[in-house]
C-alpha cells in the first residue's frame, strides 16, 4: 500500500513523502491521521501542498537576507560598571541583546543569538545571529564603561 505521510513519521519518513507500507499499517497510519492514501487526486494535492510550502521558505529567506544588512549595519552599545583593572561585573546575555534590538525595530529570538564565550570584556564583540538557516548575521556588541 502507497501512503503519503501527513506528519514524521519514526522510521518511516518525513512529512510530504509517498512511501510502500503493509495495508495493516498503512490503515494505522490513515486512522491516525499521520498519512493518507496515495491517489491522483492526493498527489496533486501534495505538489500543491509542496509549492506553497517551497514559496513561503523563498519568502523567508529574503526577509532573512533583508535583516542581516539591518543588524550588520548596526553596532550595539552597553554601558557596563566595572572594577579594577577595568574587570567588568557580569556580562551581557543574550537576553538584553534581544531587547536592545527590539528597541531598534528588529525582533529577533533570543535562541537564534550565538555567543561562543561570555561578553565580559571591554570593546568590540562580534555575536553571530542565526536567521535562517542560510542566512547568519555578525552583530558587533560594543562595552563601554
Amino acid at each position: 500500500m502507497k501512503v503519503i505521510l501527513l506528519e514524521d513519521v519514526k522510521k518511516q519518513g518525513k512529512k510530504g513523502e509517498i512511501i510502500t507500507v503493509k495495508d495493516g499499517y498503512g490503515s494505522y497510519l490513515i486512522n491516525n491521521k499521520q498519512a493518507v492514501l496515495e491517489t491522483t487526486g492526493s498527489k496533486k494535492i501534495l505538489e500543491h501542498q509542496k509549492e506553497g510550502l517551497r514559496k513561503e521558505q523563498e519568502k523567508l529567506l529574503e526577509e532573512s537576507k533583508i535583516l542581516k544588512e539591518k543588524i550588520e549595519k548596526l553596532t550595539l552599545e552597553f554601558h557596563v560598571k566595572v572594577g579594577t583593572n577595568d574587570q567588568v561585573f557580569g556580562s551581557i546575555s543574550t537576553k538584553q541583546i534581544t531587547s536592545e534590538l527590539k528597541e531598534k525595530g528588529i525582533n529577533v529570538d533570543k535562541r537564534k543569538i550565538k555567543i561562543d564565550s561570555p561578553i565580559n570584556t571591554l570593546g568590540t564583540t562580534n555575536v553571530l545571529i542565526e536567521l535562517h538557516k542560510e542566512v547568519n548575521a555578525n552583530l558587533k556588541v560594543h562595552l563601554t564603561k
